[in-house]
């Protein structure tokens, strides 16, 4: 990556404190990827910097710096944050940390860029939380090189069939299942074909087939993810706690 960078196009995904006056800052950056650069100076009373360091806000930084470790050289933006509020909001706090936690640091992907701001728009709009959410986790496991496919067995390299039934493996695919069995049923890593081949269209309006496209980008996601609990999903259930 090279030691200077000008008008880059960028979000916020993370901020925390930096000495005495400053913040870290985790951008995602649309041909670095994720990158992490000092703000020097952004905790100062009355900071213009701060101000801009808001999620969901699209940007135009600077920044300079050879090692990973950059330095925020100058920030600027021509529209207003996205407004996100109540489950809104969680949800893209998830899908920030969801990057934070899983891209490596200036693993540059344009394309997981314009998923990840069709997503934030379509966040701060009417659009079905789940589809957002479930399309967005889809295009974030193919950036990873860990798609998922809705094609074939994995084994057979048969095509779907919507009368059997298949066993997901995460970052190996589907496996059809010669039968099924009572415990299979109960199984949430199986799926029956028509779930799989609906799956494809990308939209998960329908209840049944919206909650099996959950249970297939949990399995998926939980190898990368580790034992760690999400930040942004505790947030959202202490949130929702009775007071």
């Amino acid at each position: 990556m090279r030691s200077k960078i000008e008008l880059q196009p960028a979000y916020v995904l993370h901020t925390h404190a930096f000495q005495n006056t400053s913040l870290l800052v985790d951008f995602f950056c649309i041909d670095f990827g994720r990158v992490r650069a000092v703000a020097k100076g952004a905790r100062r009373p009355g900071s213009k910097t701060r101000a801009l360091l808001q999620p969901f806000q699209p940007l135009l930084i600077s920044l300079s710096g050879r090692t990973d470790l950059k330095s925020l050289v100058s920030i600027e933006s021509s529209v207003n944050a996205l407004r996100l509020h109540g489950t809104r909001l969680f949800s893209g706090l998830y899908i920030n940390e969801l990057i934070v936690r899983l891209l490596s640091y200036q693993e540059g992907s344009p394309e997981l860029y314009a998923s990840y701001q069709e997503a934030v728009v379509a966040l701060s709009g009417e659009r079905d939380l789940q589809g957002v959410l479930r399309k967005f986790e889809l295009s974030l496991l193919e950036a990873l090189g860990y798609g998922v496919d809705l094609l074939a067995d994995c084994y057979s390299a048969e095509p779907i069939s919507p009368q059997a039934y298949y066993l997901f493996h995460p970052d190996i695919g589907f496996e059809c299942l010669p039968s099924l069995s009572p415990e299979q049923r109960s199984n949430p890593a199986v799926f029956n074909g028509a779930e799989l081949i609906a799956l494809r269209s990308g939209e998960f309006s329908d209840k049944n087939l919206s909650n099996a496209a959950r249970r297939l980008t949990r399995m998926a996601l939980q190898p990368h993810l580790g034992d760690k609990p999400l930040a942004s999903r505790d947030l959202f259930l202490k949130s929702t706690k009775p007071q």
